[in-house]
């Protein structure tokens, strides 16, 4: 696919790309994704647009948060908030150059592999908006798709400002005010606060300020795990781009995906040292097996099972960082996963393939995370890794297809409009 070129914005320039021109239709021909910067977000976003069908007609915008040093400690701050104490910080320091980082100008290159595009633009709601309202006699209405904390106010601002002439999308749950949007995308376990089990674990006096304090409306889509990109037009590509390196490889092939610890999914040495013992006890019925860290691995994890199985010829170790990720190549190859509790995406990923998936660490779990574990063992798509499986056992599930239904749901609200997609 041809990337799509961003240009530095001309004189008079909205600071929108020119491919949002064409006839007069109430079809949806472009979509815009709001990111922010973190693939885990921008993939939903993403994943969504392709399972629509317009994966060749978007633009991605960034909602760029300051990083680095003291931002850190700063990062619960709305992120307007944030970007002006940044830049009053920067002033007193002198250094006001750092600001065009977060004018309308193009910011963080992201690879064509992601998704096609090779520059992003900074989001800007009045913007996106006024082009929506301008194009919208010629181009039809635009699909606005954002996911991720910092995009919520862009994304409202666009929905208030263009209403007649957007369709907005937020994924992941916006926590309040639902109503600003025309459709949230949410795992059920978003939801998790309103159980019985879960009111029980909350003390009286803090329930209401546990979000959602309110069943999901008409407008809310609700998915068993994270929406993403790894559909079957990609995994065809990947598997074609990874012949060469994993066809030959001797069958079965057992990927191991490791994560790392959060919050309600905590762990450390001691999960990776059960982890490479359980890993041991089965790879006599392994013909490979792939080791993958993520950038969230910490290195005390990391180094227990490289220096167990690095001289392993049955073992492939990849770093993240470290040459091509192999990650989509993985998913389209892999006889069977082992992967650890704390990523909703890359479970929901590899539970889309429909193959054998093996979970370590979901005991650790609490919270909504420890839902969504059991939900995917009520649908009998992963089972607990304890290191006595044979590899070879090839047992299936009726793969995930949230992509897919959340889809349909934006076609049939599209209908109800009076909208379709242009495809």
């Amino acid at each position: 696919m041809r990337p799509i070129k961003l240009p530095q914005p001309p004189s008079g320039f909205s600071g929108l790309p020119d491919f949002f021109q064409g006839g007069v239709s109430s079809a949806i021909r472009r979509a815009v994704v709001i990111g922010n910067g973190f693939a885990g977000s921008e993939n939903q976003s993403i994943g969504l647009v392709r399972a629509i069908g317009l994966f060749g007609r978007l633009a991605l915008y960034r909602v760029t948060r300051p990083r680095g040093g003291i931002n850190e400690w700063l990062h619960w701050l709305p992120v307007s908030l944030h970007k002006k104490l940044y830049f009053f910080m920067q002033r007193i320091r002198g250094e006001l150059g750092l600001q065009a980082t977060f004018k309308k100008q193009k910011v963080m290159a992201l690879s064509s592999e992601t998704c096609g595009l090779s520059n992003i633009l900074e989001a800007d709601a009045k913007h996106i908006s006024k082009m929506a309202r301008e194009t919208f006699e010629k181009e039809g209405p635009l699909l606005v798709v954002a996911s991720g904390r910092d995009t919520i106010s862009v994304a409202s601002s666009i929905k208030r400002l263009a209403p007649e002439n957007v369709f907005v999308v937020q994924i992941q749950h916006p926590r309040s005010h639902l109503n600003r949007f025309d459709m949230v995308i949410t795992p059920r376990h978003d939801y998790y606060p309103l159980t019985p089990h879960a009111q029980e674990q909350i003390p009286w006096f803090l329930r209401q300020w546990i979000t959602p304090r309110e069943p999901p409306g008409k407008n809310v889509v609700l998915t068993v795990g994270a929406l993403h990109q790894a559909d079957s037009a990609a995994l065809r590509s990947a598997a074609s781009a990874w012949h060469d390196e994993l066809a030959p490889v001797p069958k079965p092939l057992l990927v191991v995906n490791v994560g790392g610890p959060t919050k309600n999914c905590p762990y450390g040495a001691d999960l990776a040292n059960h982890l490479a013992a359980r890993l041991q006890n089965v790879l006599w019925s392994c013909g490979t097996v792939r080791i993958s860290f993520s950038r969230r691995t910490p290195e005390k994890v990391s180094n227990i099972l490289v220096r167990e199985f690095t001289s392993n010829p049955k073992v492939f170790i990849w770093d993240d960082g470290k040459g091509s990720n192999p990650h989509m190549g993985h998913l389209a190859w892999a006889d069977a996963f082992v992967i650890t509790a704390d990523s909703v995406s890359m479970l929901s990923e590899a539970c889309s393939t429909g193959k054998p998936v093996y979970v370590v660490g979901a005991e650790r779990c609490t919270w909504k995370f420890s839902d969504f574990q059991k939900s995917l063992q009520d649908r009998g798509a992963v089972r607990p890794f304890t290191g006595k499986e044979d590899i070879s056992d090839n047992w299936s599930y009726p793969p995930l297809n949230d992509n897919i239904e959340a889809a349909r749901c934006v076609n049939t609200s599209l209908a109800e409009r009076g909208w379709s997609i242009h495809t």
